[in-house]
């Protein structure tokens, strides 16, 4: 891996000249020429009579999967100069473009699922089973089933095309207001205005007067921007009622549930072992309160370091670390990981202006992905790192598959991410030099476990309540941030002396619509992810082979048809969840333990 390594990512091997590309421009007018074509073609098309009528809309589902990984290339392209620069006017610009052409596509591909639903069921089976289409059975299949629970195409396109400047334009004005916050640090650099993201950074300080300051003018900061924000989300939860209630569906978890490929009964079994599991968080929580000095925690206290501080970690050398415990677990990821450093796929620059929070992308007409965070040399940025580079793997094991094949679900691409996050963090344990370095590094661990656990689990809870309220009417910020802090007192068990009222206002994922219900896929993943480290653990070298054919299949199953698959599992049973927080539990066991005199 070459040294020093680059501290902003290249996109100008995607697209040369940023948000003022020639190329791109050319790329957005050839996708929108082929989607019209497209348009034309599905127009045009009637449900097949027969198996041989079948055959002529080859080219169709060929153009579509063509357009949907180029829409899918763009999109993402636009997304990463926004979120590199958020005053980079051409990059909202392209994004409203790519915007426009998205609901063009979905409107189209909404008339072809409709030839779908329309097909017969023997006509069906028949054409399932020609061997050039067979390979896309799965993702066609749920196409068919989820066209026969929604409007007539017809309003389906028009809601699609409402939502470009209605439901998609309020997410894109939750970018705007993030990109004017503005809060004050005075620090070694003298005083000076933090954007959004580098202030993120400083809430896990290891010194308790930085977090509390900036936590407290954090708060101030979104509780100003509190009104913008209630608007926008209450406006997005409008919208996505009001399309559910077109479509007669009365669960505002029913869509996240079928975009996750999962079904109810899985993810409450999941809830209910991580309630029972919550006892034990909470007796590390209160020793964590102990060893900090304190009577009990705050909000800004749940993330702090406990134990030998290494101090900042040089970008390099956690890239190093990285490579080299994947590599414990499979060469294959650890080769991918160096490619990814060294091919400058990563953005991880600690400077004004950029978005907060970290991401990974990949772009399907190039076959390369991109990371973006800021990184300031915490060993969270070292786990959020990790993070990334799981997605990355993940995309890459599908490269090769057909672009329909390619689309997985949120949960199991946490899956992936939050993998190779435990292969770091288990290794940096064992590896540990002294009891008080393996304290720091377990702690780090378990974060983990409260993040999904709780945090997670009181976005769940909001967000589940803040949509039933919504039903009533408009939802005021202070009713907002009172749903928050009730939420995260459950979720928590009522063990922090101080919560986070405007959390909804910070916190990106609420806004997010491409997935709605952005929080629980992420306590699936890590839940998944530790109960499949748990077997590797069990089944040592051989488990790697096994991981990749998992995650190569995650495009074309439900994730209990997958588990089922490759593990031998039933999900809706407490099993496989409870095995997983057994896991963790014993990290909190062996917490207790080391730190049972310094309390």
């Amino acid at each position: 891996m070459k040294q020093p390594l680059s501290l902003t990512w290249d996109l100008d091997s995607i697209f040369p000249g940023g948000s003022a590309s020639a190329e791109f421009e050319h790329f957005l007018k050839q996708l929108e020429t082929d989607i019209g074509v497209l348009d034309q073609q599905v127009a045009a098309t009637a449900s097949p009579a027969n198996i041989e009528s079948t055959k002529q809309l080859d080219d169709v589902i060929a153009l579509l999967q063509s357009c949907s990984g180029r829409l899918v290339q763009a999109s993402e392209f636009a997304g990463c100069l926004g979120a590199q620069n958020q005053q980079d006017k051409g990059a909202v610009r392209l994004s409203s473009k790519v915007a426009g052409l998205r609901a063009g596509f979905e409107g189209v591909s909404s008339k072809f699922d409709d030839v779908l639903r329309q097909t017969s069921d023997e006509v069906w089976q028949e054409w399932m089973a020609r061997p050039e289409i067979a390979p896309l059975k799965f993702v066609l299949s749920e196409s068919r089933d989820l066209a026969r629970e929604k409007m007539s195409p017809e309003l389906e396109s028009f809601a699609l095309t409402l939502a470009v400047d209605g439901y998609h334009g309020w997410s894109e004005h939750y970018e705007t207001i993030v990109g004017s916050i503005q809060i004050p640090c005075e620090d070694e650099e003298g005083t000076r205005m933090l954007s959004a993201g580098q202030a993120f950074n400083k809430l896990d300080d290891p010194d308790p007067k930085v977090r509390e300051a900036m936590f407290h003018k954090w708060e101030e900061a979104w509780g100003s921007a509190a009104d913008y924000c209630a608007d926008t989300l209450n406006h997005l939860a409008g919208f996505r009622l009001n399309l559910y209630k077109g479509r007669g569906w009365e669960d505002v978890v029913k869509e996240p549930l079928a975009i996750n490929r999962m079904s109810r009964a899985s993810l409450d079994t999941m809830w209910d072992v991580i309630t029972k599991a919550k006892p034990a968080l909470v007796s590390y929580l209160s020793r964590k309160a102990k060893l900090l000095g304190l009577e009990s925690l705050a909000w800004v206290d749940v993330e702090a370091p406990v134990g030998k501080s290494t101090g900042k970690i040089p970008y390099d050398t956690a890239a190093k670390d990285i490579v080299a415990q994947f590599r414990n677990f499979s060469p294959k990821l650890a080769d991918f990981a160096e490619r990814a450093f060294d091919s400058n796929w990563i953005e991880v620059e600690d400077r004004p202006g950029k978005r907060p929070g970290g991401f990974c992308v990949s772009f399907p007409e190039s076959k390369e992905s991109r990371i973006f965070m800021t990184y300031s040399g915490t060993p969270s940025n070292v786990s959020t790192l990790a993070h990334e580079l799981g997605h990355a793997y993940h995309s890459y094991l599908l490269e090769d598959l057909p672009v329909f094949n390619q689309n997985y679900a949120m949960n199991v691409a946490e899956t992936a991410s939050t993998f190779a996050e435990v292969i770091v963090a288990d290794a940096q344990v064992k590896a540990a030099a002294s009891n008080e370095e393996k304290i720091a590094l377990l702690e780090a661990k378990i974060q983990n476990s409260v993040a999904f656990f709780m945090n997670i689990h009181a976005r769940f809870l909001f967000e589940t309540r803040f949509y039933e309220k919504r039903k009533q009417g408009l939802v005021n910020a202070e009713e907002l941030s009172a749903l928050m802090v009730e939420a995260q007192k459950e979720a928590f068990c009522g063990v922090l002396s101080e919560y986070h009222p405007h959390f909804w206002a910070s916190k990106l994922h609420f806004y997010i619509t491409d997935v709605p219900f952005y929080n629980f896929p992420y306590t699936v993943g890590y839940m998944f992810s530790t109960g499949l480290y748990r077997i590797a653990l069990q089944e040592g070298t051989s488990f790697a082979d096994k991981y990749d054919s998992l995650l190569r299949d995650t495009g074309i199953m439900t994730l209990e048809e997958l588990v089922q698959r490759h593990l031998g599992v039933d999900l809706t049973q407490p099993d496989f969840w409870q095995g997983a927080a057994d896991l963790i539990i014993a990290d909190i066991n062996e917490f207790l333990k080391l730190t049972e005199h310094s309390a």
